[in-house]
């Protein structure tokens, strides 16, 4: 070989293989990610915009409270959890394709293992230096965690996951809370945030994001549990090829998107039954004794069966031409799911924060909707935009580039 083949060789080895040619399962799995990030966005722009840190009576008092009221049982009902089960769930489903390819790398469980740790890091920086609600440092660090239970049969992952999502946490619920530091009550924590969030001084608003986190993460023991659980899921729905090969398993798509309805309609009737009817034979029940564990196990249960019913609808509705040449408008966005998912951050801290235009919750939660549909449209326009000319999103460039250590190509080739 002459020098300069050899040198072109070296120039080849030196980057990361190109991304995967987009095929109708990938499509399909980047347009779920695409759809699960509008349902992410909904759920983050309500502590963007601060509405959730004002009080009833302020919340009462702002021009849209009508509205807000029913887009927030809305919300509760339809979004609230689910959409980051769907996203969660995804990402299971990546682990158990990436680990499938790199198995046939003899570097492959390093570069994933560097894959992580680089998404860590770009977890750390997003929590601590902009929003506090960041689920990406729980990705990489269970993702690496993932690695232990590759050998598992797809049977044991699927009931450890449940196990893990359902059961742990009511189970624990009786005990850990109490071994926990004890934190301030939540209309002090909500008054501290809204005066830290609210301040155009960007000190205060990291002092401020730093205090929430710590908070939220006592607050909320369980979100590990909840994140860890539903990978193992993820990861076995991708070891057996049901998503990616979803036309042919169509049949059990079609069950497993009834039985999924019947138990989240189930749990959630139940549900709304205690929380809004607490006078009622069941909500009675289902406030003390046994009733009470049934009620958790009911608010584990019912975001992780709502989870998985988008996500069966989703897939089944994709195999029908009409609906596909909609949703596959999704795919962009899902591909680029990591530069959204920072990107609703920096919008929603420049729209409603204080070192940004300072909008707060002035419009209440009908606001939040329309801000919501509108940084969707536009990210899923960008998105579009974007991939026409560049074979990464800009953060998953970054990502790419630090895990290989050195920059990628960028720029999609011309062709002749």
């Amino acid at each position: 070989m002459s020098h300069s083949n050899t040198a072109a060789a070296r120039a080849r080895t030196s980057y990361a293989p190109a991304p995967a040619p987009l095929t109708r399962r990938l499509e399909l799995l980047d347009a779920l990610r695409g759809f699960a990030l509008f349902g992410v966005l909904l759920v983050n722009l309500r502590s963007f915009s601060l509405y959730e840190f004002i009080t009833q009576s302020q919340r009462g008092a702002l021009p849209t409270a009508a509205w807000d009221r029913a887009i927030a049982l809305a919300m509760e009902l339809l979004v609230d959890a689910k959409s980051i089960t769907l996203f969660t769930l995804l990402f299971g489903v990546g682990f158990a394709m990436q680990t499938r390819r790199l198995a046939d790398k003899a570097d492959g469980t390093r570069l994933y293992v560097r894959r992580m740790l680089v998404l860590l890091a770009i977890g750390l920086v997003h929590a601590y230096l902009f929003w506090w609600g960041d689920i990406l440092r729980y990705y990489a660090v269970f993702g690496l965690l993932l690695l232990a239970f590759t050998k598992m049969s797809t049977r044991t992952l699927t009931v450890l996951g449940v196990c893990v999502a359902v059961v742990l946490p009511v189970l624990l619920q009786p005990v850990l809370p109490g071994l926990l530091p004890q934190q301030l009550s939540r209309p002090q924590a909500s008054a501290a945030a809204w005066t830290a969030f609210v301040s155009g001084d960007w000190a205060t608003m990291l002092q401020g994001n730093l205090t929430r986190d710590i908070r939220m993460r006592i607050a909320v023991w369980s979100l590990p549990l909840f994140v860890f659980g539903r990978l193992l899921i993820g990861m076995a729905i991708g070891r057996t090829r049901v998503l990616q090969e979803s036309v042919a398993h169509r049949r059990f798509w079609v069950r497993l998107l009834r039985a999924s309805f019947g138990v989240s309609v189930v749990a959630s009737v139940l549900l709304v039954l205690r929380d809004y009817n607490s006078t009622g034979v069941v909500a009675v029940w289902l406030q003390d004794g046994a009733g009470l564990v049934a009620t958790r196990l009911l608010r584990e249960i019912a975001p992780l069966a709502q989870g998985v019913f988008y996500m069966a609808g989703f897939v089944l509705l994709f195999q029908q031409a009409a609906w596909r040449h909609w949703l596959r408008k999704l795919a962009p966005m899902g591909r680029m799911a990591l530069t959204n998912y920072l990107a609703q951050t920096l919008l929603g801290l420049g729209l409603f924060y204080g070192i940004g235009l300072g909008l707060g919750p002035q419009f209440g939660l009908a606001g939040v909707a329309l801000a919501g549909l509108a940084i969707f449209g536009l990210q899923a326009l960008f998105s579009c935009w974007w991939l026409g000319r560049f074979r990464f999103g800009p953060a998953e460039w970054v990502w790419r580039s630090l895990v290989y250590g050195k920059p990628q190509p960028m720029r999609l080739c011309a062709t002749a």
